[in-house]
């Protein structure tokens, strides 16, 4: 068995032309079992303080939104939800009702409440195993938005039934990377690459012409199969290659379909860009689970969402559907030209 605590899809570099002084400065932390980190121009005199506020941040909402801590407002949640209404901080009660939105608008690919399929196949403790099958029916039997009810009026999250559980490890990064920009841009600084890990990333500002993001192959280590520069826009990329198990010569990835309740198959990786890293981190989950058709669909009807798809396989060209104003490839790999889709 080889497992990995976080997935890394995503190799980031500054633009091609150089701040003012010819460097930059990166300020990171470990937050979410991943490293976060600011990058920004040494010109920039309220840079490093700016960096520091907006990581305070970070570790304020790991400290709100995770499932590993018992005391955390999420666990408070899971854990009363059953059986009286928890009134949640406003920040948090906006993101689940991001949640249920994209939920509905994915067809249930994203879904915050596959919690106990996530246990059931022994992710949660990061122990891959195969459930019997009445164990994973049991599971599924409380995973679905039908499940939670929000109301806005109080802010409140109720469960329809206990053994509902929500876990937001599909978006709690992109959320915040949102909420640290936010910090930065009150600092008053426009400049900044800001990533969580190798898989979500927010680009701000535009000016020194953009940011390029090499997007990792995920069948070939070390490689890339596409650079995307980026302005004012946010990316997140999804793929099982550094999160898995293997049982009877089979490989099972950590991302599950919880419509079916079993691990996703079809897609290597899906990239999203998006306006926001919530939106991105979601969204790239969601085409992962659901793949080409599902991308296409949704871009289709929802501006200003660019989806690049490498299907499972040896022919592995990748897909791209939709657009975003801040969004450009930069490259792809003569061997890997696209397939279908369009800019």
């Amino acid at each position: 068995m080889r497992t990995f605590n976080r997935r890394q899809f995503l190799s980031l570099a500054p633009a091609a032309t150089r701040p003012p002084s010819g460097y930059w400065v990166h300020v990171a932390r470990e937050a979410m079992a991943c490293r976060f980190q600011v990058t920004l121009p040494a010109t920039e005199p309220r840079g490093i303080a700016g960096a520091s506020f907006a990581l305070d941040e970070i570790d304020r909402l790991e400290a709100q939104l995770t499932v590993y801590r018992d005391d955390s407002e999420l666990s408070e949640i899971n854990r009363n939800a059953a059986e009286v209404p928890v009134t949640v901080e406003r920040g948090l009660f906006e993101l689940l009702s991001l949640c249920a939105q994209l939920h509905w608008e994915t067809e249930g690919a994203f879904d915050i409440t596959a919690g106990p399929l996530i246990r059931c196949w022994g992710f949660f403790s990061r122990q891959g195993r195969i459930p019997d099958s009445a164990e994973l029916e049991s599971a599924r039997r409380w995973v679905g938005m039908s499940e939670v009810s929000l109301e806005a009026e109080n802010h409140s999250v109720r469960f329809a039934r206990a053994g509902v559980e929500i876990n937001l490890g599909s978006i709690g990064k992109g959320f915040a990377l949102d909420r640290a920009s936010a910090k930065l841009r009150e600092h008053g600084l426009r400049t900044a690459l800001l990533s969580g890990g190798r898989s979500s990333v927010v680009a701000l500002g535009g000016e020194l012409g953009g940011w390029l993001v090499g997007v990792r192959h995920p069948h070939k280590a070390g490689g890339r199969i596409a650079t995307i520069r980026l302005k004012n826009a946010a990316m997140a990329t999804s793929g099982s290659g550094e999160q898995y198990f293997v049982a009877g010569g089979r490989r099972y990835g950590h991302i599950l379909d919880p419509r079916s309740g079993v691990p996703a198959r079809g897609v290597a990786g899906a990239t999203v860009v998006a306006s926001s890293g919530a939106i991105a981190d979601a969204l790239a989950t969601a085409f992962f689970v659901g793949g080409a058709e599902l991308a296409k669909r949704y871009c289709r009807d929802h501006p200003e969402v660019l989806a690049f798809l490498v299907p499972e396989g040896p022919m592995d060209q990748p897909q791209v559907f939709g657009s975003h104003r801040g969004a450009a490839i930069e490259a792809i790999p003569i061997d890997h030209q696209l397939k279908t889709g369009h800019l």
